[in-house]
């Protein structure tokens, strides 16, 4: 059995920052900790799968060794196995050969073979990398680490962590692709691949995106969801505002802003239902009395 997707069972997208991970963690372990769940077996079962999915992704390194992981599967096949286990057809020197970029061939053995017309090449690396706000607005430069292949002494390949840095140009957009030359994987015979660096804006606390576009959730109330009213509401620029909620609105309905997200791009108010860690002994009273009601 295939094991469960952790970016699904966090509720959040692939391209999510490492900050929204962890807030997304948070959030669901407050939200199934037995300690506000006595006695509930599927609320403990669901905690520890959430426990296990941030385990798997919630750090940075981590996490790119599971997406690269990932990648490495889908290339291969196999159906969802490693491609340094067992299970795999075509031999180890068609293994060999599709790590390091060749034609299913081993790259040890290209000196016995007529030369090649295209430079034998390393593979591409794939890395994500969180950008703040403030960076991703006016520019600077990021640090960070990528595992790559690296080839020593006898053609032997090791697996080596490097830091890197980037310059950043202001209003860099969110799933930026940058391109390192011949900073992947090293081949044996030939050039290193290249390393890709997708950059992911962190919007911030309740923002997320989306396709592109920036959500950012707005919570409300179950009195003013059903009977509508005004909350109050801060966009990503500082600005802040009262926003109108109709009558029998619904968790997850949407508004869009024009022009209010990141760099002048749309933004989306997204309705949650607003939560509480405690109750008054009014507010007790009152939705037991809605109880009561059907409500």
């Amino acid at each position: 059995m295939a094991s469960p997707d952790p970016y699904a069972t966090l509720g959040v997208s692939r391209d999510a920052s490492d900050a929204e991970i962890k807030r997304a963690f948070r959030k669901l372990a407050r939200k199934y900790h037995p300690d506000r769940n006595t006695d509930d077996d599927a609320a403990e079962a669901k905690f520890k799968e959430v426990q296990a999915a941030y385990e798997t992704i919630g750090d940075a390194s981590k996490r790119q060794e599971y997406d690269q992981k990932k990648r490495m599967e889908n290339m291969f096949g196999g159906g969802g196995r490693s491609p340094f286990g067992g299970g795999m057809g075509g031999g180890f020197e068609d293994l060999i050969g599709q790590m390091f970029g060749g034609q299913q061939q081993n790259p040890f053995q290209q000196r016995r073979r007529a030369p090649q017309q295209q430079q034998a090449k390393g593979t591409d690396v794939h890395v994500s990398v969180d950008v703040d706000l403030e960076t991703a607005e006016n520019g600077g430069e990021i640090q960070f680490q990528a595992h790559r292949l690296k080839v020593g002494a006898n053609n032997v390949a090791s697996k080596v962590q490097q830091n890197f840095r980037i310059k950043l140009k202001p209003n860099v957009q969110h799933g930026t692709v940058k391109r390192l030359k011949q900073q992947g994987n090293e081949h044996p015979q030939g050039i290193s691949g290249d390393l890709h660096v997708t950059l992911r804006i962190d919007a911030g606390e309740g923002r997320r995106w989306e396709n592109g576009i920036l959500i950012q959730e707005i919570a409300i109330p179950y009195s003013t969801m059903m009977l509508g009213g005004k909350v109050k509401i801060e966009l990503l620029n500082g600005k802040s505002g009262l926003l109108k909620v109709g009558q029998n609105s619904q968790p997850g309905d949407r508004r869009r802003m024009a022009g209010a997200g990141y760099n002048g791009g749309d933004l989306d108010l997204e309705f949650v239902l607003e939560e509480y860690d405690e109750l008054t002994e009014e507010q007790r009273s009152a939705i037991e009395a809605l109880r009561d009601l059907g409500l």
